[in-house]
């Protein structure tokens, strides 16, 4: 079921919390609070979180699967860290499969579903005329989500919602322009229209422009 959950401002803390400590290191990575190289050391963790070894180790598999740390048998987890180009690549590799995930999610996409995309695009509509960013950038991840879940296709997903989320936090002190949140609610306009007119061709294009401006903004 489609949920519009992310709307919520109490959203994030309702995540398990397993994923809001995997997330809170990951973060501390990607900001550069924890160092390339750095050991992290897990009784420091269990402390600091207050959990046993076996969820912390958990977590620190599920980081080492997105590939910002090294688990090194007998020795422990080392940060690996992100580099600029890291994130070019990412940005780069993300505008090759996004254009595809909407294809296929037009193409795929369930009556539910569009329902939560067309409900989620009259709130970009909103907080755009409301001149809210934090909001805006909320609903924006939350429609993309909605489309990445659309293509029934987890692998792509998988993918596209990890890119994502290496981008947000390593790419968080971009400036952004005084026409960003018109221009970016034009772009996912042109994406919507085409699953409202479901034409996959038009959705590919649509996503392209918006990736490869994403990419621009960057800069």
């Amino acid at each position: 079921m489609i949920s519009l959950d992310f709307l919520n401002n109490d959203y994030e803390d309702n995540r398990p919390e397993a994923q809001k400590i995997a997330e809170s290191i990951a973060i501390d990575i990607l900001t550069g609070k924890l160092k390339p190289g750095q050991r992290i050391a897990e009784h420091t963790l269990c402390d600091k979180y207050a959990m046993s070894r076996t969820p912390i180790r958990e977590i620190l598999n599920q980081i080492a699967s997105i590939g910002l740390i090294k688990l090194i048998p007998n020795r422990g987890a080392f940060v690996i860290g992100i580099t600029e180009r890291d994130v070019d690549d990412f940005f780069y590799i993300r505008s090759l499969l996004y254009p595809q995930c909407v294809k296929w999610a037009v193409e795929r996409i369930t009556d539910e579903e569009y329902s939560a995309l067309e409900e989620t695009f009259s709130f970009m509509e909103f907080y755009t005329a409301t001149e809210d960013l934090e909001k805006m950038q909320k609903i924006n991840r939350g429609f993309e989500s909605i489309i990445y879940n659309a293509s029934h296709n987890t692998d792509l997903e998988r993918t596209l919602l990890r890119y994502d989320f290496i981008i947000r936090y390593a790419n968080k002190d971009i400036r952004y322009p005084l026409n960003y949140l018109p221009t970016v609610l034009e772009e996912h306009r042109s994406i919507f229209n085409a699953f409202k007119e479901r034409n996959p061709e038009a959705g590919a294009e649509a996503a392209q422009i918006h990736a490869y401006r994403s990419m621009l903004r960057r800069k």
